[in-house]
């Protein structure tokens, strides 16, 4: 029998649902008038900075949410995931990504077991084969190196990689270890993105990872056989084993594709794809571009704030500060969703990366014990960087809806540009916008100020800014690849602290299987209609009509077509 004790029933979760008139009686713009206030709501770790001061809080808020941390038990979560109980109950697996980026000497223990030797020795294999690749003593099939790097994979598999890819894509020590190498993520089942992918590359000069922990995921495996057919095609069947590797468990059907079961780089149960961005699923293809001594960085980033999260008392804790003030948001406040902005292109993919992160794991409808939530979990995360998003979105987050916000800064930017007799550098044009939109948020503008300038009358309406809209800010010393990794940490954990309150399983993702299990019986029928004529039979009017549609209007389609690969 389920157990049907729900978080919204504790003393705490009520208390801070009477909390909430008093909030509403305050603005941020007294509320930042109280420094003492202030002070105690800005936190540091390992060069981090969080202010949270402009969140719709007090001192005695954060109190009354560390009541609401004990009464979920978070300390006593936290350490079983360390642990390494299974706490993804559904599944019966420990969740252990921090053992990824755990230091050679770390003991985590999973089924009786130490798995940090395990994820070192595919560590070390990684290390070896990449500078095997690029040092050029592994070349391809016609014995040239190995210069281009196409990653095959989709969800955690892809959009981790492509995160980090993109940060360090700029980063002055990376690029220099980048010189002359290209690598590409291949993930939609959409042929364009195929050709996307091949356009301009050489098979003689390209090496694609597969990544699959199964080797079954369809649309990776589509997409595999497709880029084999390229290889192939060009420098015969024998060429796959030198141009390409796999990330997966699978040895059995990796050998059966055609790639040398020696050239599988491992990762675990205990590896959610989602998290999976510090396991060979990142690791591999981040190496063959940057080398090991870069992605180790980056690892080593990610390890420092999981020993902060592990060990760090929850007032001075960053993701779990985070994690508690998202609660806030979403279940007391009412502001579902949460604008991730930060203020460096390089980032430009953090925030889809967090999309899927968060809304994969804390998208849930029922407790960790399948009883079905009487409130709503999980945040509506969406973002771009500054300042092109003050040109999209930033309208609906100044006047529209209230939407709670995350400012990240980097103090030196990667790539600075100065320009004589400008005001300021490139840069702080940038920063400038980063300190300002925070405080536009807060304060916004009232309708006597709009006066005293002047305003016309008819658009003091449309001119007046509400303010009291939360924000908090993250202001990082730089962009390498340790705050990468720092960056990475903190959301992971974060997510896991919301999960751990809601009293939900943000490790298992049972929401993406029905569409899968439904595109298993239209692929049925696209093939039966394709190759004997069949007519569509077994869905509803309105899919009926569309499959109908979609069939007649390519019925140029030969019924077994010869093999064409994409060509731009």
């Amino acid at each position: 029998m389920a157990s049907t004790a729900l978080i919204c029933d504790t003393e705490p979760w009520k208390d801070l649902k009477a909390h909430v008139e008093d909030i509403k009686k305050s603005h941020l713009r007294d509320l930042m008038n109280d420094k003492e206030r202030c002070q105690s709501m800005m936190v540091e770790f390992d060069g981090i900075l969080l202010d949270y001061s402009r969140q719709c809080a007090t001192l005695d808020t954060m109190d009354k949410l560390y009541k609401l941390a004990e009464a979920a038990s978070l300390k006593q979560k936290i350490n079983r995931m360390y642990s390494g109980e299974h706490i993804n109950s559904t599944e019966n697996r420990s969740v252990l990504h921090v053992a990824l980026r755990a230091p050679r000497d770390a003991v985590i223990y999973s089924d009786g077991k130490n798995v940090v030797p395990d994820v070192w020795n595919v560590l070390d294999k990684i290390k070896d084969f990449s500078e095997k690749v690029r040092n050029g003593s592994w070349v391809g099939a016609t014995g040239k190196p190995l210069k281009n790097v196409i990653a095959i994979g989709i969800g955690g598999s892809f959009l981790g990689p492509l995160f980090v890819h993109t940060a360090l894509q700029t980063d002055p020590e990376a690029v220099e270890f980048a010189k002359g190498r290209q690598l590409r993520f291949l993930a939609n089942v959409d042929p364009i993105d195929v050709a996307r992918n091949i356009v301009g590359l050489n098979p003689e000069t390209t090496l694609v990872v597969v990544v699959s922990k199964t080797f079954t995921t369809a649309e990776t495996m589509l997409n595999a056989r497709t880029l084999r057919e390229w290889i192939s095609s060009v420098l015969g069947p024998s060429a796959v084993a030198k141009h390409m590797v796999a990330v997966s468990t699978n040895l059995t059907l990796v050998e059966k594709f055609g790639i040398d079961p020696n050239n599988a780089f491992a990762f675990w149960d205990w590896v959610g794809g989602r998290y999976s961005v510090c396991s060979a699923v990142g690791v591999l293809p981040l190496s063959l571009q940057y080398g090991f001594p870069i992605v180790e960085k980056f690892l080593k980033g990610a390890s420092s704030i999981d020993q902060h999260f592990h060990s760090a008392p929850f007032e001075k804790n960053i993701p779990v500060l985070l994690g508690l003030l998202s609660i806030w948001n979403v279940s007391f406040l009412g502001y579902p969703a949460r604008a991730i902005l930060p203020y460096s292109q390089a980032l430009e993919k953090f925030a889809p990366h967090i999309q899927q992160v968060s809304m994969e794991s804390n998208g849930k409808g029922v407790s960790i014990d399948g009883v079905p939530l009487p409130y709503e979990a999980g945040e509506i995360d969406f973002g771009e960087p500054g300042t092109n998003g003050q040109h999209s979105f930033y309208q609906l987050i100044h006047q529209g809806r209230v939407i709670p916000c995350d400012f990240i800064g980097i103090i030196k930017s990667q790539q600075p540009v100065y320009l004589k007799g400008e005001v300021v550098s490139n840069h702080d044009e940038l920063m400038s916008n980063f300190f300002a939109q925070p405080d536009a948020l807060a304060y916004g503008k009232t309708a006597e100020q709009l006066l005293k300038e002047n305003v016309a009358q008819h658009l003091i309406p449309h001119k007046t800014f509400s303010g009291n809209r939360p924000s908090l800010s993250l202001l990082l010393p730089s962009l390498n690849a340790y705050n990468i990794g720092q960056l990475l940490a903190s959301y992971e954990h974060r997510i896991a602290v919301e999960g751990f309150i809601w009293g939900i399983n943000s490790f298992d993702q049972w929401g993406v299987e029905l569409g899968k299990s439904l595109a298993t019986q239209v692929r049925q029928q696209l093939h039966a209609s394709r190759t004997k004529g069949e007519p569509v039979e077994g869905f509803n009017f309105s899919t009926t009509t569309l499959l109908t549609r979609y069939l007649e209007a390519s019925s140029d389609i030969p019924a077994d077509p010869p093999t064409l690969l994409p060509w731009i």
